[in-house]
């Protein structure tokens, strides 16, 4: 059967969503161009025509995976309501135990990004952007009065430094720690950023 004919934006697009799945399925050392053409049945020099190569593709494919999470971000944290209950609909998505992109593509790429300087500068920014927007929402609470947060900086370090741990500890490790005690202890540590009792937190956002 003969493929259909894609703009250059959608074969592009067609390209970085099988890039991460590849990387998700093999790892960013082993993963090929071939890997990624075979999947679509495509050939490598498509794919080298669009990203000459192969490290430019695994660039290209984290900041395609972070810009997708990054968009899902803004969307819990645009909501109309209240700043608590934004600040932890997003933590809890962004928790292993959430929906944000796979934990597995996420630990490959900072393993990755030791060695790659392209890499890096993806994971960095897009750890940047997660801080901010968290910091910007702790900011919004306690101006509000919702909450008590000296230090919305330290807050927002203190609270991806935990969920980025836990997520190693799920994803290599599995049965480690249990979902329920995970959100346990997320819901734990943000109501002690926020000057609040865990049980206030909870009722609070439901």
């Amino acid at each position: 059967m003969a493929r259909v004919r894609l703009s250059v934006a959608e074969r592009r697009e067609e390209l970085l969503r099988a890039a991460v799945e590849q990387i998700e399925a093999r790892g960013v050392a082993a993963v090929r161009i071939a890997d990624v053409a075979s999947s679509l049945g495509v050939s490598n020099a498509l794919v080298l025509y669009h990203f000459s190569t192969k490290e430019k593709l695994v660039a290209a494919a984290f900041t395609y995976a972070a810009e997708d999470d990054l968009a899902h971000l803004r969307k819990l944290l645009g909501r109309r309501t209240t700043a608590l209950r934004r600040l932890r609909a997003a933590v809890r998505w962004y928790a292993p135990t959430g929906q944000a992109k796979g934990w597995r593509l996420w630990i490959e790429g900072w393993a990755a990004a030791l060695r790659e300087p392209a890499l890096r500068e993806v994971t960095c920014d897009l750890d940047r952007q997660w801080k901010a927007a968290i910091i910007e929402v702790i900011a919004e609470g306690v101006a509000a009065g919702e909450f008590h947060c000296p230090d919305p900086t330290g807050a927002a370090l203190r609270l991806t430094a935990l969920l980025d741990g836990l997520a190693v500890q799920m994803t290599a490790y599995a049965g480690a720690v249990s979902r329920a005690r995970t959100h346990e202890w997320v819901d734990e540590a943000l109501a002690r950023e926020l000057g609040l009792e865990r049980e206030a937190l909870v009722a609070a956002v439901r």
